[in-house]
């Protein structure tokens, strides 16, 4: 099963910084953690995409220039998703 890392809003909205989630893709491994978390939906997702303020690495690499929701994960491999950070 793929790991999932969490971090920032993600880990205070889940109350964890790793889980481990069922999925052969990057979108399914989201689905499945938005079943967990629902309140994780409006933070991930925009329409039927990712949402511009999230980003998505899949073992280091941003899952936006692999492919997308559809890049495969296979297992033991980890899903990081960090939020986007503003301030000054």
């Amino acid at each position: 099963m793929p790991k999932v890392n969490l971090y920032a809003t993600f880990r205070d909205l889940t109350g964890k910084s790793q889980l481990e989630l069922p999925g052969a893709t990057v979108g399914e491994v989201l689905e499945n953690l938005v079943r967990a978390y629902p309140a994780l939906k409006e933070e991930l997702f925009e329409g039927e995409g990712l949402a511009e303020r999230v980003s998505v690495f899949l073992e280091g690499r941003d899952v936006r220039y692999l492919q997308g929701l559809d890049t495969p994960v296979p297992a033991g491999e980890t899903v990081s998703i960090i939020p986007a950070v503003a301030g000054g």
